[in-house]
Formats: C-alpha cells, structure tokens, sequence
C-alpha cells in the first residue's frame, strides 16, 4: 500500500514549542501528529455511532410507547458497574 502526504500545517510557534515539550523519548513531532489524528478520527467515529444508537433508540420508543425512566437505567447501570467491579478487583 501506497502512504499518502497530509497538507502541511502551519502554527504559531507557541503551539509548536508545546508540542515539542511533551514529546516522548523516541517520538516525533510527526508521530504525534499522527497519532493525535487517529485519536481523533475513532473518538469521532464513537461519538457518530453512539448519537445514531441513541436516536435508533428514540425512534424505537415512538414507535412501541416503552420508555424508561431516567433513574431506573441510572440504577441499573450502577448495579452492572459495581457487579464488574467486583468481579474485577474482589
């Protein structure tokens, strides 16, 4: 496969300066770059799919008239979470 070129990015020199003071040992101005892209790219993709899970999920209670109550999920939720927290750390 083929690597394609990003356009090249044109900053004030603080920002610059920033990122090259957090820079790990090994890594490059680039791969930090590259990095925060792909970051960003799944985090978007995440927040897309989880806004069309949520308007299929109010499409869905239009359509059946089942809705649940805010603090009826809130306590589920919190049982699940304390259940796998047990399970694991003990």
């Amino acid at each position: 496969m083929k690597t394609a070129t990003l356009p090249s990015l044109r900053v004030e020199p603080q920002l610059r300066a920033a990122a090259e003071s957090v820079l790990r040992e090994g890594e490059t101005l680039t791969s930090l770059i590259e990095t925060a892209m792909r970051e960003t790219i799944a985090r978007r993709r995440t927040q897309d799919e989880f806004l069309a899970r949520g308007l299929r999920a109010a499409q869905d209670a239009k359509q059946t008239g089942i809705y649940y109550a805010a603090e009826a999920v809130h306590t589920e939720l919190a049982q699940r979470l304390d259940a796998r927290r047990k399970q694991v750390l003990g």
